[in-house]
């Protein structure tokens, strides 16, 4: 390691020479694998920079060889620390107390719990969507409570992500769920994330979407996002209400995202078998919102198609406290993308009134 460079909440972002003389950008997680300094020696793992992958485009620290990490403040000889093993049977699995384990302060709170007593929980297939739908919901109700529930479809440690970094004064919370780790609270499933995220972290809307750094083969199951189908169901198990925030696009080059993108038409057309109320923005430009009504007219017959009201949303989603972006596309460059899930968040804020 030759330099530091940005440090957000759970990562280190730092300079590495290699034998060959190249230099690279890496990222490393020092609750899995201490904390690097200058003139340290690293283990990298630098398939997807090799792969040219998108998001970050990091080697990732896998040791420090000739440092070892400290050891964990409690022995992980019991459960009282917690038992959750999550990135399973990988060399760098963590043990996590999980938000309802036994040793778990929150655990009286969490055998009670079995509703969400109809929160409004607003689901969507990108992260990226995450400081839109924020922005949204702030704009009509800048007191509500919003908790995150970080799925594993994307990147695994929620440390990971700058977004979320620059995002947690403006969130009561964040619950990784899954495999997903290095939220405020740990849960197994989606289901009990939801519970915490309503009756420990005391949310008035919450957001789910999976992290940064998404899995696709451009095919209609082979997309990470479509768990989000999944969530709809959840939610609606559990007595919430779920808001489909869609994923609209007339600037994506690819055919196949442009109007609503299929991944939204699979995910609440054939994985959400609950409904939902999926949120329509007003002010799209004309081709585009007559794209997008012949898209979601079949899905009516399942959901409550709902249009929002725009007013006020860009001038919210210009001062959102985080860059916003999406596919290396901001604001201005695909509008219609952040303007439908600010819309989203808009409407789970007037369904707290």
């Amino acid at each position: 390691m030759t330099a530091l460079r940005r440090q957000w909440t759970g990562a280190v972002e730092l300079d590495v020479d290699l034998p060959d003389g190249a230099t690279v950008r890496a990222l490393a997680y020092p609750a899995l694998v201490g904390r690097p300094e200058p003139g340290d020696r690293v283990l990298l793992n630098a398939g997807a920079l090799l792969m040219g992958l998108g998001t970050g485009g990091y080697a990732l620290v896998v040791a420090l060889p000739d440092r070892l990490p400290p050891d964990p403040p409690q022995a992980l000889d019991s459960r009282d620390a917690g038992h959750l093993v999550k990135a399973r049977y990988t060399p760098l699995q963590p043990i996590l107390l999980g938000v309802d384990e036994e040793a778990s302060p929150h655990r009286e709170v969490m055998a009670a719990a079995d509703d969400l007593a109809g929160l409004p929980v607003v689901t969507a297939d990108l992260h990226s969507a995450l400081p839109a739908i924020l922005a949204g919901i702030h704009a009509d109700a800048p007191a509500a409570r919003v908790a995150y529930l970080l799925t594993d479809g994307g990147a695994l440690p929620a440390w990971f992500s700058r977004t979320l970094a620059g995002l947690r004064e403006h969130l009561v919370g964040t619950v990784t769920v899954g495999q997903s780790f290095g939220g405020d609270l740990e849960a197994g499933t989606v289901h009990s994330g939801l519970l915490a995220a309503r009756h420990v972290l005391g949310a008035d809307v919450a957001i789910v979407a999976q992290g940064p750094g998404n899995l696709g083969t451009g095919t209609r199951w082979g997309f990470s996002g479509v768990a989000v189908g999944e969530a709809v169901n959840a939610v609606a198990t559990l007595g919430g209400r779920p808001v489909g925030s869609l994923r609209i696009s007339d600037a994506d080059p690819r055919p196949r995202h442009r109007g609503v993108s299929h991944h939204s038409l699979t995910a609440y057309g054939r994985v959400a078998l609950a409904p939902a109320e999926l949120v329509v923005p007003d002010g799209l430009a004309p081709a585009l919102a007559g794209e997008v009504d012949a898209a979601l007219a079949p899905l009516a017959a399942r959901h409550t198609l709902v249009r929002v009201p725009t007013d006020g949303l860009d001038a919210a989603l210009r001062a959102a406290p985080v860059a916003l972006s999406t596919m290396g596309r901001g604001l201005d460059a695909d509008h219609a993308y952040f303007l439908a899930a600010a819309a989203a968040g808009r409407h789970a804020a007037r369904l707290l009134t």
